[in-house]
């Protein structure tokens, strides 16, 4: 007799999952450490020349502020109640549909993430330069093009310099070492995040310390606030109009108030952006339903109050107004400071000579944390996508040994040294800045919709101030939305236009996605 033994079934490896290793610190570190990058030593000289009012430029960031955590409050609900990698794509996609959060996870990955990567990367490149004179955008090691500025109604296409220089390689070396640095786990990337924003925290609060003591002096005191505050309110009366330029070369316009501080919204927005890059990582927190809403009120709380505090200690320092032809920092003021550079001017207000040398090294922190945490959090929107079947296949995997979106991380760094190497992102960065404001509005509308269609569904942390507060951020948001398509449509249709052409990709991906899933057999896997 004979017996044939069946054979065991081997069971099929599982396969990788996301691990929860970011802990509350580290959650609250990528939130701030993603919002603090350039801007806020750059911004302020472009809003005190359009607000022209000490107590405007602040009531900017007060404005922004108010926005950013009533933001962050209802977004806090948003996560507790979906703790997935995506984050926002997710809550886009469960509250208004899958088209909403395609339409966001592809200017994300267009131009929003990559683009403000290529600019903090670049960025790092040029106050690198400050200790090595040879990293420089002007010394080209491989030259491609000029593309010349084309008027386009109210807006000048192209004006780009296309190749490579010491500068923008030295960008695109950090793009890659930080996508690499991020394949080998979660942790690490943490490690250097935590590192990094409590570096420049603690940079920001220095500058901060050193203004309202060493640094505080009587030209800019009585320039800024004079007896009794008279210089600081000036211009900020309800009666005071403002002359806003509206597009590029258009015809100059008086405005109120309530609009001027709308229109610089551009410059204080920008700077405070990023912080909802935390909910990317959802699927990575430890008990994501309390760590992710504390750690949005936490480090977006901190950032917004030292954003306020850094741009009154540069009141502290240096005089809102000036000439663009003075020879000193004093006599350029906080509105003609050396190509925007404030936070350098009022070092070197301070320190002199050494001045330079020190915010260089403060930046060159601040940006290259900016970059990691920026890095680290988009490659898991992409993931997200892909496992909807909207994105390439290989970004939906796993490396199989550090639990990293690592397919991810490298076809956003492919696409943001492009953008280096374009030159294209400053010019996209300013033209996305609209379309982010509308995503966050329509974010916080799907949280309405969400209380309306699954009103049983568990919610361990609620919006604080539902329904008021959600309601105010959608109007003033969408003032402010109103206010730049009057005013400034160089910063508005283009974005528009990005957005736009998400819909025929969505159409394409999902198309795709639905043929394959219902004859996997006769479809070859062009997403790979």
């Amino acid at each position: 007799m004979s017996t044939t033994a069946s054979q065991p079934e081997v069971p099929k490896p599982e396969a990788p999952q996301l691990v929860q290793s970011l802990g509350l610190f580290s959650s609250t570190a990528i939130v701030a450490g993603s919002m603090i990058g350039s801007g806020i030593f750059l911004v302020d000289a472009d809003i005190a020349r359009v607000a022209n009012s000490p107590a405007l430029l602040l009531g900017a960031w007060v404005v922004t502020g108010l926005l950013t955590m009533i933001g962050a409050l209802s977004y806090g609900e948003l996560a507790a109640m979906m703790p997935k990698a995506g984050g926002q794509y997710v809550y886009l996609r469960e509250s208004l549909g899958p088209l909403w959060g395609f339409l966001y996870g592809w200017t994300l990955f267009l131009v929003i993430q990559t683009g403000t990567i290529a600019a903090v990367c670049v960025a790092f490149g040029k106050f690198l330069g400050v200790f090595f004179p040879s990293i420089s955008t002007t010394h080209w090691l491989w030259h491609i093009a000029h593309v010349p500025g084309i008027p386009v109604g109210p807006m000048v296409l192209g004006n780009m310099e296309i190749g490579v220089n010491t500068a923008n390689l030295t960008g695109i070396i950090i793009v890659f070492l930080l996508a690499f640095v991020n394949v080998f786990g979660l942790k690490l990337g943490a490690l250097i995040q935590n590192v990094f924003t409590s570096a420049k925290a603690l940079s920001l609060a220095a500058l901060v310390l050193l203004a309202f003591t060493v640094g505080r002096n009587a030209t800019a005191w009585n320039a800024n606030f004079g007896d009794h505050l008279s210089q600081f309110w000036n211009n900020a009366n309800w009666s005071s109009l403002h002359p806003v330029q509206v597009g590029v070369g258009g015809p100059t316009v008086f405005v109120n108030l309530l609009v001027i501080l709308a229109v610089v919204q551009v410059g204080s927005l920008f700077s405070a952006d990023a912080w909802n890059n935390i909910t990317f990582t959802a699927g990575e927190v430890k008990n994501p339903k309390r760590n992710i809403p504390l750690s949005l009120i936490l480090g977006t709380g901190f950032v917004l109050s030292i954003y306020f505090l850094a741009t009154l200690a540069y009141l502290l320092v240096l005089p809102m107004h000036g000439d663009p032809n003075g020879t000193t920092v004093l006599a350029r003021g906080l509105q003609y400071a050396s190509e925007d550079r404030v936070g350098t001017a009022a070092l070197e207000q301070i320190f002199h000579s050494g001045g330079a040398y020190l915010m260089a090294a403060a930046i060159l922190v601040s940006t290259f944390g900016c970059a990691n945490g920026m890095s680290l959090a988009g490659a898991r929107v992409y993931y997200a996508m892909s496992r909807d079947g909207l994105f390439f296949k290989s970004v939906g995997k796993l490396n199989p040994r550090y639990k990293t979106p690592a397919a991810g991380l490298f076809v956003q760094a492919c696409w943001t040294a492009l953008l280096c190497v374009s030159g294209s992102y400053s010019q996209l960065l300013d033209y996305i800045i609209f379309a982010v404001l509308v995503f966050y509005i329509l974010t916080i509308v799907g949280l309405f919709v969400l209380r309306f269609k699954q009103p049983n569904a568990p919610r361990p942390y609620k919006a604080l101030g539902y329904p008021v507060l959600p309601a105010f951020y959608i109007a003033m948001a969408t003032w402010i939305c109103i206010v730049l398509l009057r005013y400034k449509p160089q910063y508005t249709w283009p974005g528009l236009v990005i957005v736009l052409l998400g819909i025929p990709v969505y159409l394409f991906w999902s198309r795709r996605s639905a043929s394959q899933t219902q004859h996997p057999e006769n479809q070859p896997d062009l997403n790979d």
